[in-house]
């Protein structure tokens, strides 16, 4: 891994920042993408005290297309060959019936969750074809698997992911780059607090109980889907917490 590019999106805390350490610990470099400019830097001063890690900041939202292919179009040269990018920028805002839900907070879901994922695909992975090399890893989700009260717009904007993961698996099998889907289960990380609109006391309900995973679990997995022997190819991981069977099947202690 050691002198890699990875690319990761939504960087700057959670899943993509324990991803950003996973990577760093091997020596990869990193570009890192994320709209909290102060948790971007906050994380690149750690990684760069504790790995001496070479890293580029594109602090942008990855709702922002403009921005985004501005971003990659005026990548220094010596950064244009990314080898790996992580699509983790992902969030849900509210757990409102779909005939009561907020129009414009579905916006931002479905911008966030399919359409960015969608264009960093699209900017990315046609320098991969021509170097003939790459992983795209995708982060799903459990949601993504079958729809539950409260959140189907959430589980549809995951289950889109699944199958454009997938297809991008059929696009790509005439050449060597690999395409991957991890799907997590309970995690806790500040994604619930932005589910519950910033209502601190909702979001650690949700993990009461129940040992969750962490952002640096799922970064192991997404560490091992990219280190396997290059003929191999993770397709998919499902990744939960021992107590839970399903998205919504759990056992809480009380």
């Amino acid at each position: 891994m050691k002198g890699k590019i990875v690319f990761i999106t939504g960087a700057s805390s959670g899943i993509g920042a324990g991803c950003a350490k996973r990577f760093a610990r091997e020596g990869a470099r990193l570009i890192l993408n994320g709209r909290n400019t102060g948790k971007l830097s906050e994380l690149n001063e750690q990684l760069k005290s504790e790995y001496k890690v070479d890293t580029l900041l594109l602090p942008f939202d990855v709702r922002d297309r403009a921005a985004a292919k501005s971003a990659l179009d005026n990548l220094p040269e010596e950064w244009k060959a990314i080898d790996i990018l992580v699509n983790n920028a992902g969030l849900v805002i509210g757990v409102d019936k779909e005939h009561e839900g907020n129009l414009d907070e579905w916006d931002i879901v479905i911008d966030t969750n399919i359409k960015s994922l969608l264009a960093m695909t699209r900017m990315v992975v046609p320098g991969m074809v021509e170097r003939g090399r790459g992983q795209i890893i995708n982060i799903g989700s459990i949601a993504g698997d079958a729809a539950y009260p409260g959140g189907s717009v959430y589980c549809a904007t995951k289950a889109a992911v699944k199958s454009l993961t997938d297809g991008l698996r059929m696009d790509l099998v005439n050449t060597p780059l690999r395409v991957t889907l991890i799907k997590p289960g309970l995690v806790e990380t500040n994604f619930s607090v932005v589910r519950f609109r910033g209502d601190k006391d909702k979001a650690d309900n949700v993990y009461k109980g129940i040992h969750p995973l962490n952002g640096d679990d799922i970064a192991e997995t997404v560490y091992f889907a990219a280190s396997v022997p290059e003929y191999m190819q993770i397709a998919e991981m499902l990744v939960m917490p021992v107590h839970q069977a399903s998205a919504t099947v759990t056992y809480k202690k009380n």
